[in-house]
């Protein structure tokens, strides 16, 4: 990655954790890199483009891939691990708690219409990441043959009523058994070579 790529990058990302899920602007993330406006899109031809650039990496620093490899550790306590770093993907689980309350009002709001955008986006890369997870342990032997856009998507949606929780009043029983619901949501997944009837492996065209 070029030096200017990653400095835009990485102003994009200030913003965007300032802003509280707010979509960056091209003129605002050029600023605080320090380039012009035709360098930006010289890298990034939309705002779509450089949104995503800006998720894959916090992603990517946030949730390494290391985890997933180590193979001297049971399938589901490195798939467990990996989906509580979803969940609590900066700082301790009460900063991560107060990140998921502002990005939940910032996606909340319909007059922020680029935030739905923003939230779109933030999911796919979210359920892309449990995809290529479980493709690892698919490789590996530990899950069994299936439909893994759909596993994905259902670890995902589990991991995201779990951020719910955590953004709404605390609810001591959520919260004591976070690791257990995440956890069976896990086994369901690697013990049984499950498709649900009429099930697609994505949206009809």
């Amino acid at each position: 990655m070029s030096d200017t790529r990653a400095r835009i990058i990485a102003a994009a990302t200030e913003i965007l954790m300032d802003g509280k899920g707010s979509r960056p602007s091209v003129r605002a993330v050029a600023a605080r890199a320090g380039v012009g406006a035709s360098t930006l899109r010289h890298h990034f031809r939309t705002q779509h483009d450089l949104v995503d650039a800006v998720l894959e990496s916090m992603y990517r620093q946030a949730l390494p891939d290391e985890r997933i490899h180590d193979v001297s550790v049971p399938a589901d306590i490195r798939l467990t691990e990996c989906l509580s770093g979803l969940l609590t993907p900066v700082g301790s689980p009460e900063q991560a708690r107060e990140m998921w309350r502002q990005l939940f009002r910032t996606f909340v709001d319909s007059e922020q219409r680029e935030a739905g955008a923003g939230y779109a986006a933030l999911v796919r890369h979210a359920r892309n990441r449990v995809e290529s997870w479980l493709e690892v342990l698919e490789a590996e032997g530990a899950l069994p043959a299936g439909d893994r856009a759909f596993r994905a998507i259902y670890l995902a949606t589990v991991v995201d009523g779990l951020a719910v929780a955590r953004a709404l009043p605390e609810d001591e029983a959520v919260s004591h058994y976070e690791a257990a619901i995440l956890r069976a949501a896990v086994n369901a997944v690697l013990r049984l070579p499950w498709a649900p009837t009429g099930a697609t492996s994505g949206p009809e065209a």
